[in-house]
């Protein structure tokens, strides 16, 4: 089959048969065979069904993505894909699956709605290093390839998503806590996630979470334009959140309040088109 997909090195595939083995593989279930059959197969096994499977996603039959209708109408193999995560053999390979099915809005969209997306935020956490950051590497994905998917889902899902996504950005895991922040802004600062950004900066009970990201954001001297427009739309009602902050007790309050004074100060800098 991975000949037949692929060539041999030698021949480029014949389009004609490749599109018979599509089809062909449709109709007998082999999507099906493929995926559950591979916590039982050797690791060359593996490796060419992880080779073939990138390629039929891919490859139309008449226009259409055959495999991946035949996924949107077995759609239970998505969680399965996802839960594979538990099986550090095959974790890797089923990881790459699911990155090549995210490409697809729908296949994504059906993820990110799922019972299993919650999954993630344990996955990304996982003892085994490799395991964690394919997870990570998914995740990202999920919440990165399809602005409006994702904007749709976290207008849908807000306080949910943002709980969850809370214990990440304070877990004792230095890792963890880097690589959220980051994916933080990098889906909370793409266009179509803009209100769902105004509303989460803005909202008291994430403010402590945020004066890790805005100390980031404010002490970056080389801040995107729409990190300055923002921060300096918002200058006002930040400043008002931030100065009626109560102050805590104990060093980690202490360093907190020292955040807090450098991020007003930074702010008050900011005029409201973003420039200093």
């Amino acid at each position: 089959m991975r000949t037949m997909l692929s060539g041999d090195g030698e021949s480029e595939p014949n389009l004609d048969q490749v599109s018979q083995l599509v089809e062909e593989i449709c109709k007998e279930d082999v999507l099906t065979l493929i995926i559950h059959q591979l916590p039982i197969l050797g690791w060359e096994a593996r490796k060419d069904l992880v080779h073939c499977w990138t390629i039929l996603l891919k490859q139309k039959v008449d226009s259409n993505h055959c495999c991946v209708e035949y996924i949107e109408q077995h759609i239970e193999l998505l969680d399965f894909l996802v839960v594979c995560y538990d099986n550090k053999e095959i974790a890797l390979s089923t990881g790459l699956m699911l990155r090549e099915c995210i490409k697809f809005p729908n296949l994504a969209k059906y993820i990110l709605e799922s019972a299993s997306f919650v999954l993630f935020f344990k996955y990304v956490e996982l003892p085994n290093f490799d395991v964690a950051s394919d997870a990570f590497s998914t995740f990202k994905d999920l919440l990165t390839k399809h602005g409006n998917v994702v904007a749709e889902f976290l207008t849908a899902h807000y306080d949910e998503f943002f709980d969850q996504y809370e214990t990440l950005l304070t877990s004792p895991n230095y890792v963890t806590r880097r690589q959220s922040i980051k994916l933080l802004s990098d889906f909370l600062l793409e266009s179509p996630n803009a209100q769902i950004m105004k509303r989460y900066i803005l909202e008291v009970r994430y403010l402590k979470v945020m004066m890790t990201l805005l100390t980031i954001f404010v002490a970056n001297p080389n801040k995107p334009r729409e990190v300055k427009i923002i921060l300096g739309k918002n200058k006002g009602k930040l400043l008002e959140l931030l100065h009626n902050l109560s102050p805590g007790k104990g060093s980690e309050d202490e360093q907190f309040e020292e955040e807090k004074e450098f991020i007003i100060g930074e702010i008050e800098k900011i005029s409201l088109s973003g420039s200093f």
